[in-house]
């Protein structure tokens, strides 16, 4: 019997959507996730969690300072070690609407 190509690339599509989510968990649970930095360059208590697997890196940008809710400014996929200038503005603009909208 040989293998399902299309379950498989599903199967593979599926475990950084699994990893991520998993991150995510933890950081509402108030733990650390396994691999980040801080981002101050975006804001205030922003950090990049960083996952990495064969087909290339996933960064996730949140924000958890506030006790209400972790909010995610920004998630992508990327090939990069470093993340791109772009990827860190349109979180900052994300932290900038943020923090805006929970002053009203």
């Amino acid at each position: 019997m040989g293998r399902n190509p299309s379950r498989s690339n599903q199967a593979s599509a599926e475990r950084p959507v699994l990893r991520t989510g998993h991150q995510i968990d933890q950081v509402q649970r108030g733990l650390a996730p396994d691999d980040w930095t801080p981002m101050r360059t975006v804001g205030v208590g922003v950090r990049e969690i960083r996952l990495r697997d064969a087909s290339g890196a996933f960064r996730i940008i949140d924000v958890a300072t506030f006790a209400d809710a972790v909010y995610v400014l920004h998630c992508f996929r990327t090939q990069s070690a470093r993340t791109t200038r772009a990827d860190v503005e349109l979180a900052a603009r994300g932290y900038r609407a943020l923090t805006m909208e929970r002053k009203r």
